[in-house]
């Protein structure tokens, strides 16, 4: 009796699938320690590689090696220079997993268009639970802690990981916006795509998270206008209303949502003290690049060299509650800035070789974009994937990696990586 083909394809990529389940599980043990999604990356690493070598063909072309390679000196050289044995061990792993090991197994797995369907519907999947779950919070006020009041939607990730629930909601999103924007798809599927991306602007919202609001914006434009203006209107009208909609329905949360969209626009004239203490850190790894400009101060070296370059001004943390945890000081152990993270604890080497990648995927996946809607292919994963590139590397100029929702960061630059270098099959009947 033979297997079903959707049932074949789930078990090939149960690996994946594992790991974007298991985000959803609530961070277990100390903080900081490893999550059950950490743990099913590794098993994803390892499948990958024992399928290439199963299979004995050459897994990767010169181009698609070099750009997911390049990252590697970088790293391997801000670990020499980090504080100790542990410091070191413990941040080359935790960099090759994140921008290395799991983006190449991802990209290694995915076999073609259908596999690439599954795994953005299974984002989609997680972020319409994670964001249940984050409306529950706000209506309930179960959430973490929000100008005194615990409304603020965080989902499974805690009050530890504020922006874990935001990510999820933003990547999945972006998910039903792209497949939405393909015209050969069907009706159906577009009309249940606009629908999963209007229910995600609720939690996307009460996440209050300013940087998703601005990633998950300049991402949907962007696809809006890679997709073509005239086919974007219908989605436009349609997120419009429900913004309009939701914004009438979610009640004395309003006034906080029209004051933290204001805040935006006040980050020079008014900021906030979370705003300070941003500036303030970007400023303390600019000094820190300043004094070693090639390679940095080494991996995990920031939260070493932050008092000795950091001006009066920065507080002594940020405070955390709600959500199921006790009120906490969380220590500001990073500038809240991927690139400015990079350039100080890796210098220019860094940048040049981990952030060069990343804009090595984004030139080669909208070049294959443009030869897709040129040919008249389906669009779906080539807007899928340059649209969650697009939300990373906006999202990165406010925050960076760390948190259990890190994985999430992994699993897009493995899609963008699929899309921008593998040797791309039409999907199977």
């Amino acid at each position: 009796m033979s297997v079903p083909a959707p049932l074949r394809r789930a078990l090939h990529l149960l690996p994946l699938l594992a790991v974007i389940a298991l985000l959803a599980t609530p961070p277990l043990g100390s903080e900081g320690s490893a999550t059950a999604a950490d743990a099913a990356c590794g098993v994803l690493v390892v499948w990958a590689v024992v399928r290439v070598l199963r299979e004995g063909a050459r897994p990767l072309s010169r181009t698609a090696a070099l750009v997911m390679g390049l990252p590697v000196t970088g790293i391997c050289v801000a670990a020499m220079g980090a504080a100790g044995p542990g410091t070191a061990v413990a941040g080359l792993g935790r960099y090759l997993q994140i921008f290395v090991l799991v983006p190449l197994a991802v990209l290694l797995l995915l076999r073609d268009r259908d596999d690439f369907r599954l795994a953005a519907a299974a984002v989609v999947a997680l972020a319409l639970f994670e964001g249940g779950v984050g409306v529950v919070q706000y209506l309930t006020s179960t959430g973490a802690s929000y100008m005194n009041e615990d409304i603020r939607a965080v989902g499974t990730f805690g009050a530890a990981d504020i922006m874990g629930m935001a990510t999820v909601v933003s990547c999945g999103l972006l998910c039903s916006v792209g497949l939405a924007l393909d015209p050969g798809a069907s009706r159906a599927h577009r009309r249940a795509a606009l629908a999963c991306a209007a229910l995600l602007l609720l939690p996307l919202a009460v996440s209050f998270s300013r940087g998703a609001w601005i990633a998950t914006a300049v991402a949907a434009c962007a696809l809006l206008l890679l997709s073509g203006v005239r086919r974007a209107l219908a989605v436009l009208a349609v997120i419009a209303a429900t913004t309009v909609v939701l914004a009438g329905a979610s009640g004395s949360g309003t006034q906080m949502l029209q004051e933290r969209l204001a805040s935006i626009t006040q980050v020079e004239s008014a900021p906030d003290q979370s705003v300070t203490d941003r500036y303030t850190m970007w400023a303390a790894a600019e000094l820190m690049w300043r004094q070693s400009p090639l390679a940095g101060v080494g991996l995990k070296g920031f939260p070493d060299h932050r008092d000795a370059n950091s001006s009066l001004a920065l507080s002594s943390g940020s405070d955390t509650a709600g959500a199921g945890a006790a009120f906490k000081r969380q220590p500001l152990l990073s500038p809240h800035n991927m690139y400015l993270l990079v350039l100080s604890e890796q210098g220019l080497l860094g940048v040049v070789t981990l952030v060069g990648a990343w804009a090595a995927l984004l030139v080669a996946g909208v070049r294959r974009l443009r030869l897709t809607r040129r040919r008249g292919a389906p669009m779906d994963c080539a807007l899928v994937a340059n649209g969650l590139l697009i939300w990373l590397l906006v999202d990165f100029f406010y925050g960076d990696i760390g948190g259990p929702s890190t994985a999430v960061t992994a699993l897009v630059l493995g899609l963008a990586a699929w899309w921008a270098l593998a040797a791309h099959r039409t999907a199977r009947p």
